[in-house]
């Protein structure tokens, strides 16, 4: 599957963002998709992720409260809602694809990743 994240920007704090995850090559609703992010100078790190049928979420709780994963899979395509920014949200937001069924949060759990869009939160 190849994923196509886009939809970053640069907004200020207290805004909201919504990054969106296009698949092709296979179907969406055989993976469970995850969003990791990551800032300059530092290592990738989970934000959250959703089952197949989307009946479960997962998230870091840094993000908790304030971001929403959700997905379309008659459209092939993940969503990350996030509201309340912060600047210490500032980083390429990337999306990956797992051919397992459990919700995962270690990056080598997921098998298919995006290029990543840039998100700037300024204060």
């Amino acid at each position: 599957v190849q994923l196509q994240a886009s939809g970053g920007g640069s907004v200020q704090a207290g805004d909201s963002l919504r990054v969106s995850c296009a698949a092709s090559g296979r179907t969406l609703s055989n993976y469970v998709m995850g969003w990791f992010r990551q800032a300059p100078g530092k290592e990738r790190e989970f934000v959250g992720a959703i089952t197949r049928t989307g009946g479960t979420t997962w998230y870091a709780d840094s993000v908790k409260g304030r971001f929403t994963i959700s997905r379309d899979n008659a459209k092939n395509t993940v969503y990350l809602q996030m509201n309340s920014l912060k600047p210490e949200d500032t980083a390429v937001y990337y999306c990956a694809a797992d051919r397992n069924y459990g919700l995962a949060k270690r990056a080598q759990e997921y098998e298919f990743w995006g290029q990543g869009t840039q998100v700037t939160v300024s204060s």
